[in-house]
């Protein structure tokens, strides 16, 4: 199931993408560490960021108005 960024807001979507970027970065210290518990969890959070990063660019572009939700 994909994850709905379209209806956050602009610092949402921005503090939503710094989030998993910290998530992503604990997950892969852990499995370098051996302790990964889910190894699909990396690719998840993966996509997920690049989704985030297509929403904040659409902004970037005028595609989205940051009045719009």
């Amino acid at each position: 199931m994909k994850n709905s960024f379209s209806d956050l807001t602009f610092q949402e979507l921005v503090e939503k993408r710094e989030q998993l970027r910290k998530e992503f970065m604990d997950f892969r210290i852990s499995s370098v560490m051996g302790h990964a518990e889910n190894p699909i969890e990396r690719r998840t959070l993966r996509r997920n960021i690049a989704r985030l990063n297509t929403v904040i660019h659409e902004y970037a572009l005028g595609l989205r108005n940051p009045g719009d939700k």
